[in-house]
């Protein structure tokens, strides 16, 4: 198991809070792509490399500075130690396919597989 999958999956079914350091809409800030979703970072747990443990926050289409949810899924990438937990507000339910197309627009690069918690 990869040391951020490690590190993600304990999330799985959490509330988590969120640093937004990559509002919807915002560039970023090496490759210029634009930002469809608000993507920002778990501020107490460092991932693999030396920030914040990634996170996409899905369901809410405006730009935030923060946000809380629960964790429904993680992007593991199989190809880069670096995997991304989703989060959304409580009580949304998104689809796979919905997971995958808003974040294909980053995770198109890297060989990526999203990973859901069993049901109850």
């Amino acid at each position: 198991m990869s040391r951020s999958l490690e590190l993600a999956s304990p999330f799985l079914r959490q509330r988590v809070r969120l640093v937004i350091d990559r509002p919807l809409g915002s560039a970023h800030p090496r490759h210029g792509f634009i930002y469809p979703v608000n993507y920002g970072y778990v501020p107490s747990v460092t991932a693999p490399d030396g920030n914040g443990l990634d996170a996409y926050f899905l369901g809410v289409d405006e730009p935030l500075n923060e946000a809380e949810g629960i964790c429904v899924g993680i992007i593991h990438r199989r190809n880069d130690d670096d995997d991304k937990l989703v989060v959304t507000p409580e009580g949304l339910d998104l689809s796979d396919e919905a997971i995958l197309g808003a974040v294909h627009f980053q995770e198109r690069w890297f060989d990526s597989v999203l990973l859901r918690p069993p049901a109850v």
